[in-house]
């Protein structure tokens, strides 16, 4: 029977913030007596990963999601709940625990400025213990998967944000953790270098059989590695399951693209037109029209090619936090 790798049950992340008025009086006042304010940046989510899962976890900045990547990694303790990751108690940080672990912060740093990557490389070596054979290892392997091997020489102060990136999930991922807590690992890169990060997160997670909970705001992230999601907003959770799902839950519509050999009008007949050029026309039909819908477009129309697919994964969630909201 297989076990859940990472335990969160009623989890919740409270902090009581001072709040003052504007002006002098106020200030003067908040002096002999402050007045606070408590702020729920997590309420009472439950959630298991299991082993070699690769998660989505998704929400508007704000959401709680980097609380809760903190929470789980153990640099903040939880308000209420309990948790378990590889079956420790993340908070206590003991050495077996960060031994198995790591946490990748797209806006954050953990390599030396002002040296080659190689020396901060050799420095994780040494905090972690490793053999140096097994490390030199990795650390080949790592590069040539990142294809950064003309610029592990360079001070880190003199690279691109992209290849900087790529030089913190290599340092990250030399102890070779089994669980990766990755927050916006792709934030302000090109397209290009999401690709290659996306990329290399994946074969990782082949390889070692690691378990990934992703935040990120880059959907293209989220469809190309997680097969479930997990949405929350304002600390609370909205959704907890496959993606394919959360457009059939989410969003009642297809998207329906029509090649035509000659368009004589008359398209919306059949749903919505989204776009029309020449002979090429976007359709936006309810998911219980579209199988009847469809076949009625191939038997009238002088159809070259049609195509049906979910909305876009945006749109589906932006609808989850638009309900959300409305129901609040």
């Amino acid at each position: 029977m297989k076990t859940s790798i990472i335990n969160a049950i009623n989890l919740s992340k409270q902090y009581k913030v001072p709040v003052r008025e504007a002006g002098l009086k106020a200030a003067t006042r908040s002096l002999f007596k402050r007045s606070y304010k408590t702020i729920k940046a997590v309420d009472d989510i439950s959630f298991q990963i299991e082993p070699g899962e690769v998660v989505g976890f998704l929400g508007p900045n704000g959401a709680g999601k980097t609380t809760t990547l903190k929470m789980l990694s153990g640099l903040l303790f939880p308000t209420g709940g309990t948790l378990d990751v590889l079956g420790f108690h993340p908070s206590r940080r003991q050495a077996d625990f960060l031994r198995q672990i790591t946490l990748v912060m797209g806006n954050r740093s953990q390599l030396a400025w002002d040296l080659p990557a190689l020396d901060s490389f050799d420095l994780q070596r040494a905090i972690y213990g490793l053999p140096r054979f097994e490390f030199e290892k990795t650390r080949d392997e790592f590069i040539e998967m990142l294809e950064i091997k003309d610029l592990v020489q360079k001070p880190i102060r003199n690279l691109s944000l992209g290849e900087r990136m790529k030089m913190e999930i290599v340092g990250s991922l030399l102890h070779r953790p089994k669980v990766l807590f990755l927050d916006e690992p792709t934030i302000g890169l090109d397209v290009t270098m999401q690709r290659r990060i996306r990329r290399f997160i994946a074969e990782y997670n082949q390889r070692t059989g690691a378990t990934v909970l992703l935040t990120s705001h880059y959907m293209a992230d989220v469809e190309a590695l997680c097969k479930r999601v997990i949405v929350i907003h304002n600390g609370k959770l909205l959704f907890d399951g496959m993606l394919s799902s959360l457009a059939e839950r989410f969003s009642g519509f297809k998207t329906v693209g029509v090649t035509l050999t000659r368009n004589n009008g008359g398209m919306d007949q059949y749903g919505q037109v989204l776009a029309s050029d020449d002979v090429h026309v976007t359709l936006r039909i309810a998911r219980e029209d579209t199988p009847r819908n469809t076949a009625r477009i191939l038997a009238e129309q002088e159809v070259e090619d049609l195509t049906v697919e979910d909305p876009p994964i945006e749109d589906v969630i932006e609808k989850v936090f638009a309900q959300n909201s409305a129901a609040a």
